[in-house]
């Protein structure tokens, strides 16, 4: 079995929520923020199963910017910053 720790965004669009996780590109979405939450995690472990199963999981996880560490993938560090750029 495969851990991979991942992060998930949930915002409202519409009557409804979407569950987002960047780094993979996968989306889903709920009634509500929990049902967004549990659906992108099944999506995600859907779309994890896939990579298993044609043989691209490492590659797909690395190059999506995780890593292997203490028995599972984390997504590595990162230093978020918030910047402005101006159209003219």
């Amino acid at each position: 079995m495969t851990s991979v720790i991942f992060t998930g965004e949930i915002f409202s669009e519409g009557n409804g929520y979407v569950g987002l996780c960047r780094e993979l590109d996968v989306s889903s979405f709920g009634d509500s923020p929990d049902d967004a939450r549990a659906s992108l995690q099944e999506a995600v472990a859907t779309f994890l199963e896939g990579c298993e199963l044609l043989g691209t999981l490492v590659d797909v996880l690395e190059e999506s910017g995780f890593e292997m560490s203490d028995g599972a993938w984390h997504l590595r560090k990162r230093i978020t910053v918030n910047e402005v750029a101006t159209v003219p």
